[in-house]
């Protein structure tokens, strides 16, 4: 099991979660930067997005986990402040950036789906770099599994999912590899993309991550539930359904 304390700064416990988050969003900025200047766009002008939806995206995924687990809150309000140790959505961090970045491009008058297809990969890639701090939490892991079976892990990883005496499935890694592969292949749609097709990278994103989502869901044993339904698993189909619409929708315009 992980220690998910990194150091301590004049008695502050630094968390490896927030490191992650930092290094995800700082590495994912750098990858935003390469593509605004490959595809001509003003990167300056996409910093001043991020810094309005990056705090909208916190709060979303706070709220949104927060809303589907609020009895562990109920009799103590405060800690719903607290996310130090986890607890934050992705499916409701998206859903607060994506309303800050439409209200920032309407402000601005500029064409969302352009910015965003450049924003996409830059997306993944946090998200991927970000699990690890599921990992150095213990948390977001999947069900028990054998001794032999994670013998064909690296060493660390084999540490870090062995929790209270038993092994799990470390289905924070195996997002996390998913999530590496479509950001490679975002970043060739986007650099082989033709004019009139704004909003392919974007969908795709949406479809892609939602596919890889609904199958590493069904392993978790943390999941949000709804009815008895896995929440991540019926945003995922949902996902699916809405990409394959834009991508036929954007097509079908462009002819």
């Amino acid at each position: 099991m992980n220690n998910p304390i990194a150091f301590d700064l004049f008695g502050l416990e630094v968390r490896w979660y927030g490191l992650l988050i930092g290094l995800g969003v700082i590495v994912a900025l750098a990858l935003a930067y390469f593509n605004c200047k490959k595809k001509n766009l003003s990167f300056d002008l996409l910093t001043d997005g991020f810094l309005i939806a990056f705090p909208c995206a916190i709060i979303g995924a706070r709220l949104y986990y927060v809303a589907f687990e609020f009895d562990r809150y109920r009799n103590s309000l405060i800690d719903i402040f607290n996310i130090r140790q986890g607890g934050l959505a992705i499916h409701g961090g998206l859903i607060g950036a994506f309303l800050a970045a439409y209200i920032f491009a309407k402000v601005k008058k500029i064409n969302i789906l352009e910015y965003m297809d450049v924003v996409a990969p830059s997306l993944i890639l946090a998200q991927a770099i970000g699990r690890w701090g599921n990992f150095m939490n213990s948390e977001a892991h999947g069900g028990p599994v054998s001794a032999e079976f994670m013998s064909h892990f690296p060493k660390f990883i084999q540490d870090g999912m062995y929790i209270r005496g038993t092994y799990y499935h470390p289905t924070f890694l195996y997002e996390s590899m998913w999530n590496l592969l479509v950001c490679g292949i975002l970043i060739f749609i986007l650099y082989k993309k033709n004019e009139g097709t704004h909003g392919i990278v974007i969908s795709s994103y949406i479809g892609l991550y939602s596919l890889g989502r609904f199958f590493i869901e069904g392993l978790r044993t943390d999941s949000l539930m709804f009815f008895g339904l896995r929440i991540a698993q019926i945003v995922s189909i949902l996902g699916i359904v809405i990409s394959i619409f834009l991508l036929v929708y954007i097509y079908r315009k462009k002819k």
